[in-house]
């Protein structure tokens, strides 16, 4: 599923990386037209609070979930409601920009990241796009915390 989330849930769209979806968000300003001219382009479902938004995703038969908590574990919930647990590919897209993580060698992030985490770990993914660097550190374990707290709850 492809999603595309309004400037109103970035955490959320944070976290839907984190859980490996490809998720469109924006910090910056993009109209209400933009947005859904990009979900139905790009097969996306819209993922919004904004009521007026939802009626224009209904009205131009734009998939859409209307989110009406400001809990991130309850969007999550709602979001994940029709996925399994097999959907999720932590650690497989950047949060900052959406692109798919590579691995990278350990010898290519030297003086890239602390010290201790280098030491420490030997996987790492960077970002093609950004150039960000990732690896399982506690981040990671409280990612997958998250998860495993949603597939207990049973909710989805």
């Amino acid at each position: 599923m492809k999603i595309l989330c309004d400037q109103m849930l970035g955490s959320l769209a944070t976290w839907l990386r984190f859980i490996g979806f490809d998720t469109f968000f924006t910090n910056g300003v993009i109209s209400d037209q933009e947005l859904l001219a990009i979900a139905k382009k790009e097969g996306r479902v819209l993922i919004t609070r904004d009521k007026n938004l939802l009626a224009m995703a209904k009205k131009n038969h734009v998939g859409h979930i209307p989110i009406d908590t400001i809990s991130l574990d309850e969007q999550l919930q709602k979001v994940l409601k029709n996925k399994t647990i097999e959907d999720v590919k932590v650690l497989s897209r950047c949060s900052l920009c959406n692109t798919t993580l590579k691995i990278i060698e350990k010898r290519n992030v030297i003086n890239k990241i602390p010290p201790g985490a280098y030491e420490q770990y030997n996987l790492f993914w960077t970002c093609p796009n950004c150039h960000k660097i990732y690896w399982r550190g506690s981040h990671y374990d409280k990612i997958l915390k998250k998860v495993n707290q949603l597939k207990l709850n049973k909710s989805y």
